[in-house]
């Protein structure tokens, strides 16, 4: 934003800039605040997810941390304070979709459907896994919970839109860097059978859906497409079998891909010279064909130079026109 002398809050500004083609919808919340604050924690009002600020060399980041559903009891969880669908203005919906209307509007984000992170924030990660395995009623009663309310959000947002919405996003981490996070019968038990319900929603409205999932997770991608999805997000290159290639090749003709610049990569740590020569291989291999939108793996993190995320996005013009 210095670069470019916008006011620190300008996003929408930095995002022109950038040439940046999407707008992602903001759904806000006007209920009551369900979940009290606490010292020196960030305390989301909504779910009660609990953050703490963790400095590093080059920034910092909000780490979870807490976990209060981690021995929680069945009771404790039908307990825990949710927000009601009828606690959003949909209103809001219509304005925005108005204002991006030139732009590709998409509504979510990686935490819609999502089941393991997001169980996660709040049963902590080994919690998690250990009730997909085991099918621990506490765990997939709070997954059920949260997922009605997704649902029912999704279903009002759509209805409110009226086909002026391009893309639903959803996410779901799937893959360390070299192998699957979960196997695939725990995949269609609680993650497939789960996301499914999300994807009949944009089905019904005909909107297509773009799923996130960060690691090597190209092994459900036959899945995502038996599902009904049409766009995968993040792509990092560096996981096994996520090279622009590889996906290309196996997927291309039925998936569109929305990411594989990796912020770990060049745009990091290499020069200008690397960044850009990054962004033109990866175009020579998506470009073909379409179906490729230019984007970072992830969020951009604080240690990528300036200079190096600007010559990325100038790249892209250059290497994306036909």
């Amino acid at each position: 934003m210095e670069h470019f002398g916008l006011k620190r809050d300008d996003e929408d500004g930095l995002r022109e800039a950038l040439n940046v083609d999407f707008r992602v919808l903001a759904l806000p919340y006007i209920g009551p605040r369900l979940h009290p604050g606490i010292e020196g924690l960030s305390v989301d009002p909504e779910w009660g997810i609990r953050t703490r600020w963790v400095e590093n060399e080059s920034g910092g980041y909000q780490d979870f941390c807490d976990f209060p559903l981690k021995e929680a009891t069945l009771e404790m969880v039908r307990n825990w304070p949710m927000p009601s669908p009828d606690d959003y203005d949909y209103d809001a919906i219509l304005d925005q979709c108005e204002t991006w209307k030139d732009y590709c509007v998409v509504y979510g984000n990686a935490s819609l459907g999502d089941v393991i992170n997001m169980t996660g924030m709040l049963r902590g990660m080994e919690q998690t896994l250990i009730d997909l395995i085991t099918d621990e009623p506490e765990g997939l009663e709070f997954i059920e919970r949260r997922l009605k309310v997704q649902v029912e959000i999704l279903s009002r947002v759509l209805d409110k839109a009226k086909g002026r919405i391009d893309l639903v996003w959803t996410g779901e981490d799937l893959g360390t860097q070299h192998s699957p996070l979960i196997g695939k019968e725990i995949f269609r038990k609680h993650i497939r059978a789960n996301h499914q319900r999300i994807d009949d929603v944009a089905a019904a409205h005909e909107v297509p859906v773009m799923i996130h999932s960060c690691g090597s997770s190209s092994w459900a991608f036959e899945e995502f497409i038996e599902m009904g999805i049409k766009v995968v997000d993040t792509l990092q290159p560096e996981a096994t079998n996520m090279s622009p290639a590889y996906l290309k090749k196996t997927f291309g003709s039925r998936l569109c891909f929305n990411g594989c610049i990796s912020t770990a990569g060049p745009m990091a740590y290499g020069t200008i010279e690397e960044t850009v020569e990054n962004v033109r291989e990866t175009f020579e291999i998506m470009k073909p064909g379409g179906g490729y939108f230019m984007a970072p793996t992830h969020m951009l993190q604080d240690n990528s130079p300036t200079e190096n995320v600007l010559a990325a996005y100038e790249a892209a013009l250059d290497f994306g026109r036909y």
